[in-house]
This record gives structure tokens, C-alpha cells and sequence, in this order.
């Protein structure tokens, strides 16, 4: 549960991502930090010490979806789930799932089926003449 006296001192901003659940360990949120992929309130940060205070909005990648996230309230222990949700409030419109699937769909030729094992010779230069093709129609 959300805990008022930590909510006027502030918290570590790579405790409270794992708090909320965002990372499944807290060294993974402070290394995720230091990569320097994080934005609070728009302003670039690469040190997983700041202070995280109720209000204030976080901006970072979470493997291929951008978070946008209000910080609404600080706890001080990591708790269920649910508990967790009650600490933010996502701000980054929900994306459909099929967009995300079909992002770059491979080439017939490309398509492997698994068990056939590895092309031989002749294979590998008729896949090498149709990606030649492919490449001189893109241009």
C-alpha cells in the first residue's frame, strides 16, 4: 500500500520500477537506467539515485513498447500485482497486438520449417539470387 511519508520524501527511482513491477529485479531497473534510456519529466537520466516523487512522468522503452507512465503514489515494499497497479498510471495509448506481430513479415524463401536442416550448397545460392532480386526492385 501506498505509504504518505515516503511520498514526501521520495524514493529511488530504480526501487520504486521494481516496486511497480516494470522489472523483475531491482538491478535490472538500476542497469536499464544507467543504459541512459529514461526520461523523467523529459529530461534525460542515466543515474538510477533520483528521486522519484509522486506527479512526475516517466518515459522508457520496455522491449518494443515505449511506457509512458504518471507516478501517482510510492510504496515501500514490492508487493502483489494489483498493489502495484495502483502506483502508476499509463499514459501511452494501447497498441492492437496484431500490429506488433506482423511488424516484418519474412520472404517465402526465407521460411524454414523446423527438421529440415541446413541448406545445402545449391540452396544457399538460389537464396542468394532471389534476395539479389529483391534488392535491385527495391532500389
Amino acid at each position: 500500500m501506498p505509504n504518505d511519508d515516503i511520498n514526501e520524501a521520495g524514493l529511488r527511482l530504480d526501487k520504486w520500477l521494481w516496486y511497480a513491477r516494470f522489472f523483475k529485479t531491482r538491478a535490472m531497473a538500476s542497469k536499464a537506467i544507467s543504459n541512459g534510456r529514461f526520461r523523467l519529466d523529459g529530461e534525460v537520466m542515466s543515474k538510477p539515485h533520483r528521486q522519484a516523487k509522486c506527479g512526475q512522468v516517466l518515459t522508457f522503452s520496455q522491449g518494443t513498447r515505449i511506457r509512458v507512465v504518471r507516478i501517482k503514489a510510492l510504496s515501500s515494499r514490492r508487493g502483489p500485482a494489483p498493489e502495484a497497479a495502483l502506483l502508476f498510471d499509463d499514459l501511452a495509448p494501447n497498441e492492437p497486438a496484431t500490429e506488433r506481430k506482423d511488424s516484418s513479415p519474412l520472404p517465402a524463401f526465407e521460411n524454414r520449417q523446423a527438421g529440415d536442416g541446413r541448406p545445402t550448397k545449391r540452396q544457399r545460392r538460389e537464396t542468394d539470387r532471389l534476395k539479389a532480386g529483391l534488392l535491385d526492385i527495391e532500389d
